[in-house]
C-alpha cells in the first residue's frame, strides 16, 4: 500500500508510480474481527444476478468499453488477448481531498485496514502471495485504489473479483487492526521525513493552499494518524466504499462477455446505498477553494541534511482544463534535462547540481512546481536569483517551436507507452477516472499533440505571476497582478461523443511457458563471438523489448580501473561523436522509444522499447551509444556534481548508510579491486580526483561485443534483426581478453555496526549472512522456498507477520537469497525500517523469529502456500516481455534453457517436503555468522524517551 507524498521529480509522472522509497513496498496484513453493519442496510456479500442480465454498453474508446450496473458500479474492460496475465484494480473516489478536520491521513489509513480482511477473505495477503499476485493500494488527493495482476485464468479472474467485491462491503475495520496499523503508518510517515525534498515541496503546498486539501500531505498529520478513532473509520468505510462511488477495471487477457456476467454476479448484488442527510452518507461535491493570492508566499524548511534545495510553486487548472496540456507543456520545457530553460540556467551555470519540475493534474485546480537541488559549497542566494529570474521571464519571452516540439513528443511518447501496455493502462484510467473520466486519458493524449508554442505562451503569461507563487517572503504591492485559476469544465461535456482516434495492432495469445519459450526462441552469433537470442512474436502496439550486455576485462586487467570504468558507462547517454545529448534525447522522443544504456568497471547494459516501425533506427542509435560516446568535457562536469550532490546527500541518509554497510560485508578489501564497494568519503573522493580523459581511455581500451550477448522479444522480422545487428555489432573486436571475476566464498561472523543520523525521523537494520550456495545446488529450491517464508512473498512471512501486523513497528521487512550460477559466494539478507526509538523492538523481534525458525522450522501449510507463490510469481516474469528478455539473456550466459533449468527447478521445488527445507535451514543458516547493521538516530531517541518513575 502507498501513500502519496511529494517528491522532486524531474518531469512529469503518473502520480500513482511515485513512493516514498526505492524498494520498500508498503505491506499490509489479515486480521480477523466482526464485520461492520451499514447505518439502515446489511452489508454481505454479492447476491447472484440472473444470467443474461448484462449491462449494455455505455461508451467505447480505443478498445476500452464501459458498462454500468444498476447499483452504479461503473465497469471498464479492456481486453488485450497478447498479454497472458489480468490485471483488477478498483478505484473508489475518495482521497485526502475528502478529509475533514481531523480526518487527515484516513483515506491512506483506511487502504491499510482493508487488507486485514473480511469474514471470506481472512488472509489476504497469504491468498495473494499463494497465487503470485503483483498487488498494492495507493491512496492519492482524489481517489484510493487496489489492484492485483494475475496469471489470466479463469480461477484467478473469479478470484480476484471476488476479493474485491467482498471487500467493498464487509472489510474487518476493527480497532485491534487500527492500534498495530496505526505505528506501521506512522513508520511510513517518519520515512517520509528523512527526505529533504518531500519536506521542501510539503512546505510549499501547505503555504499555497490555506484551505484546500491539495495542501495536505496525502500521508497526513501525525497526530491524526496517532489520534483518529476507529468510529470516525468505520464511517468514513461505509460512507465512500460503496458500489455508487467505485469504478471497476479488468485488463489484459479475458473474454469480455463471460467476465462482464462474473461482475455482475460478484457486484450487482451489492445493493445500491440509500442516501440521505439523515443518514450522513450524501456525497456531496467538495467546493472548498482557496482565494486569488494576493502576493508571494514563503516558506524556510532547516532540518539535518547534506544538499541545499530552492523551490518554486504555482497554482494551475485541473486536468480537464484547456490550459492544462499547455501547462504540462511549458513545465517540460522548463524543467526538462538536458535542454530546459532551468538546466542551462542553473546546471550548466554551476549554480545548482540538478533541477527538477512536475505539475500536479488533478480534479481541481492544483500546483505545478519547481525545485533545484544545490551542493553546500554552492550559493542558494544565486540560486534562487537565477531561478526565479528564468521563471520570471518565462511569461514575456516567446517559445521556440524546438522547444514546445520536443517536450510535446516526450509527454506523447509516454502516454502511447502506456497505451501499448494493458495492465499500464488498468492503472493509469485510476488517475483519469478520478480527474472526472478515464477518457480524459486519450483527450489528453489528443490535447497535448494539439499544444503550439503560443499556447505556452499564453499559459506561462496566465500562470508564472510572482504573486502566483510560493517562494520568498510576503511583500505588499499596491497593485496586485492576481491570478485567476478557473475551474474544471464539465467533464461530461467534454468526453460525451469522444470516439478516440488511433487503433491499436492487437497481439497474439502466446502462453508463456518454459518449453513454449524455447520452442519460440532462435539462439545464433554474430561473426565477432556475439550471442545473438530472439523470440519473435505479435504484441499489443506492435513493441519491441530489447537487452544488450556487454562484457570486458580480467580481474587483472582491470584491478584499479574500477572508477574510469562506472565513469565511462555513466556517460553513454550524455551525447555521441554525433549527436549532442539533447538530439539524442530528442530522437528517442520521435521514435517514441524508451532506451537505458549504462555501465560498470565490468560491463555494459543496454535495454529499449520500441514499436516495430521505429525497431531499426532505435537499435542504430543503441549501438552509437555503446560504440561512439562522445565523453564531453562539459557533460562529465555536470555529471560529477550530480554524483557529488547525490553522495553528499546520502551522508546523513540512514538508508544509504546502512545499505552501503550492507554490501561491503561480504565485497573485496582491496581497494584496487573492481568488485571493491567503497565508502561514501571513498566514492566522493574517486569522483572529486576523477578525469574524464581516463573514462575515454577505458573505453576505447575494454569496449568490445563480442563476449556479450543481445536479445529481443516481441513483434519483429527475425531474418532482418539478425543481419542489422551483424551490422551494428558484428564487427566489433577487442584484443582484450574477457574472463568472469570469480568471487570466492568469504564467512561472516557475528558483528554489530550501528551508525547515527541525528534528526533523522526514520531508521533501518540489515542483517547479511553469507551462505555457501549457488543456484544449481541441490540445495537451492529449499533454500529458496525457505526464504520465502520467512521474510518473501506480499506480506505474508514470517518476519511480516511479526513485526507488522503483530508489533505493528514497521512499514517494510524483507528477506532475500542472492546467489549466482558461478559459483557459490550466495549471501541471505534482511533488512527493515523502523523508528529509531523501537530499536530494541525491532532488532529482538527480528532474533526471536530467526531462533524460532530454526528451532521450529516450517510447516506443511507454510510450505504448500510459499510453493504454490514462489511458482505463480515466476509464472507473472515469464508473461512480461520487460523481465523475460532479461531471463532470456540470463540464460543464455550460463547456456541454459527454460526447460533445461527453469522447468527443472520448479519440479524440484513442487517436490519439497517439510523436511528437505528444515534440514537446508538448520545447515544453511546460523546466527553467529550474522552482520547486524542498523542505521539512525538512536542517541536523540534515548534523549526522547520517558523518565522512568521511581
Amino acid at each position: 500500500m502507498r501513500s502519496h507524498r511529494p517528491r522532486v521529480a524531474t518531469s512529469r509522472q503518473p502520480h500513482h508510480m511515485r513512493s516514498s522509497a526505492s524498494r520498500f513496498v508498503a505491506l499490509a496484513l489479515a486480521a480477523s474481527a466482526a464485520p461492520l453493519v451499514a447505518q439502515g442496510q446489511a452489508r454481505k456479500p454479492a447476491a447472484a444476478r440472473p444470467a443474461g442480465a448484462l449491462p449494455a454498453p455505455v461508451a467505447s474508446v480505443e478498445g476500452i468499453t464501459e458498462y454500468r450496473l444498476p447499483n452504479g458500479l461503473k465497469v471498464l474492460l479492456f481486453p488485450d488477448q497478447s498479454k497472458p496475465t489480468v490485471t483488477v484494480n478498483i478505484t473508489y473516489l475518495v482521497g485526502s481531498r475528502h478529509e475533514g478536520y481531523g480526518e487527515t491521513g484516513m483515506a491512506h489509513l483506511l487502504e491499510h485496514l482493508v487488507f486485514k480482511g473480511t469474514p471470506r477473505h481472512r488472509d489476504i495477503p497469504k491468498e495473494l502471495t499463494e497465487r503470485g499476485a503483483r498487488p498494492n493500494g495507493t491512496t492519492w488527493f482524489d481517489r484510493t485504489n487496489y489492484f492485483e495482476t494475475v496469471p489470466a485464468t479463469t480461477e484467478n479472474l473469479d478470484w480476484a473479483l471476488d476479493l474485491e467485491a467482498d471487500r467493498m462491503v464487509n472489510s474487518f475495520i476493527a480497532k485491534k487492526d487500527l492500534e498495530s496499523e496505526m505505528t506501521v503508518v506512522r513508520n511510513e510517515f517518519e520515512m517520509g521525513e528523512n527526505d529533504p525534498g518531500s519536506n521542501l515541496l510539503e512546505g510549499m503546498a501547505a503555504s499555497a493552499f490555506l484551505w484546500h486539501n491539495y495542501g495536505k500531505s496525502t500521508i497526513g498529520a501525525r497526530a491524526d494518524i496517532e489520534n483518529v478513532p476507529i468510529e470516525r473509520l468505520q464511517a468514513f468505510y461505509r460512507k465512500y466504499y460503496q458500489p455508487d462511488n467505485a469504478v471497476l477495471v479488468v485488463a489484459g487477457k479475458f473474454d469480455p462477455p463471460q467476465t462482464l456476467a462474473l461482475i455482475v454476479r460478484k457486484f450487482g448484488g451489492i445493493p445500491k446505498p440509500v442516501r440521505s442527510l439523515e443518514r450522513g452518507n450524501l456525497l456531496f461535491p467538495t467546493y472548498t477553494r482557496d482565494p486569488v493570492q494576493d502576493g508571494e508566499r514563503t516558506v524556510t524548511v532547516r532540518r539535518v541534511g547534506d544538499q541545499q534545495l530552492v523551490g518554486a510553486l504555482y497554482k494551475v487548472p485541473a486536468l480537464a482544463h484547456p490550459d492544462n496540456p499547455a501547462t504540462q507543456v511549458l513545465v517540460s520545457v522548463l524543467a526538462s534535462r538536458p535542454g530546459g530553460r532551468l538546466y542551462k540556467a542553473l546546471v550548466d551555470g554551476k549554480l545548482a547540481a540538478s533541477v527538477g519540475g512536475s505539475s500536479f493534474d488533478l480534479r481541481e485546480p492544483s500546483m505545478a512546481y519547481f525545485i533545484a537541488t544545490l551542493r553546500k559549497e554552492q550559493s542558494l542566494d544565486a540560486a534562487r536569483t537565477t531561478l526565479l529570474a528564468v521563471l520570471d521571464s518565462a511569461r514575456g519571452s516567446s517559445f521556440t517551436t524546438e522547444e514546445v516540439e520536443r517536450a510535446r513528443n516526450e509527454l506523447v511518447a509516454a502516454l502511447e507507452r502506456q497505451l501499448d501496455n494493458s495492465e499500464s493502462v488498468g492503472y493509469a484510467l485510476t488517475e483519469y477516472e478520478a480527474s472526472g473520466d478515464w477518457r480524459l486519458l486519450h483527450l489528453t493524449r489528443d490535447r497535448l499533440r494539439a499544444v503550439t508554442a503560443a499556447d505556452v505562451q499564453r499559459v506561462a503569461a496566465a500562470y508564472l505571476k510572482p504573486d502566483n507563487r510560493t517562494v520568498g517572503a510576503f511583500i505588499p504591492t499596491e497593485k496586485p497582478d492576481r491570478a485567476p485559476i478557473p475551474e474544471a469544465p464539465d467533464v461530461q461535456s467534454l468526453v460525451r461523443d469522444y470516439k478516440g482516434q488511433q487503433a491499436i495492432a492487437q497481439g497474439e495469445a502466446f502462453d508463456a511457458t518454459p518449453a513454449n519459450i524455447d520452442a519460440r526462441t532462435t539462439r545464433g552469433a554474430l561473426p565477432n563471438g556475439m550471442r545473438l537470442t530472439t523470440l519473435p512474436k505479435r504484441t499489443r502496439g506492435a513493441v519491441v523489448q530489447g537487452s544488450l550486455v556487454l562484457r570486458f576485462g580480467t580481474v587483472e586487467s582491470l584491478t584499479g580501473r574500477r572508477v574510469p570504468g562506472a565513469i565511462a558507462g555513466a556517460m553513454l547517454m550524455r551525447g555521441t561523436l554525433d549527436r549532442t545529448r539533447q538530439q539524442m534525447k530528442d530522437t528517442l522522443d520521435k521514435l517514441k522509444a524508451r532506451v537505458s544504456v549504462s555501465g560498470t568497471g565490468r560491463s555494459a547494459n543496454a535495454s529499449f522499447t520500441v514499436r516495430r516501425e521505429n525497431l531499426v533506427p532505435t537499435m542504430r542509435l543503441v549501438a552509437e551509444m555503446l560504440r561512439r560516446p562522445a565523453f564531453d568535457a562539459k557533460e562529465f562536469e555536470t555529471l560529477r556534481t550530480e554524483r557529488l550532490a547525490a553522495i553528499e546527500a546520502g551522508r546523513s541518509d540512514p538508508q544509504a548508510l546502512a545499505i552501503t554497510a550492507l554490501q561491503r560485508v561480504t565485497a573485496p578489501a582491496d581497494r584496487a579491486h573492481p568488485l571493491y564497494v567503497p565508502t561514501l568519503d571513498e566514492a566522493a573522493a574517486d569522483w572529486t580526483a576523477a578525469t574524464v580523459e581516463q573514462a575515454k581511455a577505458f573505453h576505447g581500451e575494454f569496449y568490445t561485443a563480442q563476449h556479450g550477448d543481445l536479445a529481443l522479444v516481441g513483434d519483429f522480422d527475425a531474418d532482418s534483426v539478425r543481419a542489422l545487428a551483424a551490422t551494428l555489432f558484428g564487427d566489433w573486436r577487442s584484443t582484450r581478453p574477457w574472463a568472469l571475476i570469480p568471487e570466492p566464498f568469504r564467512r561472516t561472523d557475528s558483528t554489530l555496526v550501528s551508525i547515527e543520523t541525528p534528526d533523522k525521523a526514520n531508521a533501518l537494520i540489515a542483517a547479511v549472512q553469507s551462505v555457501r550456495l549457488s543456484d544449481g545446488d541441490a540445495d537451492y529450491p529449499a533454500m529458496a522456498i525457505a526464504t520465502e517464508i520467512l521474510g518473501g512473498g506480499f506480506l505474508k512471512s514470517r518476519l511480516a507477520e511479526r513485526l507488522r501486523q503483530k508489533d505493528g513497528i514497521t512499514y517494510g521487512v524483507f528477506t532475500s537469497l542472492d546467489v549466482s550460477p558461478a559459483d557459490s559466494a550466495g549471501a541471505i539478507s534482511t533488512i527493515g525500517i523502523y523508528a529509531p526509538e523501537n530499536l530494541a523492538r525491532m532488532q529482538g523481534g527480528f532474533r526471536e523469529e530467526l531462533d524460532r525458525f530454526l528451532k521450529d522450522g516450517v510447516t506443511a501449510e507454510e510450505l504448500e502456500a510459499a510453493k504454490t507463490g514462489w511458482l505463480r510469481a515466476r509464472q507473472q516474469t515469464y508473461a512480461n516481455d520487460d523481465e523475460l528478455v532479461n531471463e532470456i539473456i540470463a540464460r543464455r550466459r550460463w547456456n541454459r534453457t527454460f526447460t533445461g533449468y527453469d522447468a527443472v527447478l520448479e519440479q524440484r521445488v513442487q517436490a519439497l517436503t517439510v523436511a528437505q527445507v528444515n534440514d537446508a535451514i538448520r545447515r544453511y543458516l546460523d546466527p553467529k555468522q550474522t552482520v547486524i547493521i542498523r542505521a539512525g538516530d538512536f542517541e536523540g531517541a534515548k534523549k526522547k524517551a520517558p523518565t522512568p518513575t521511581p
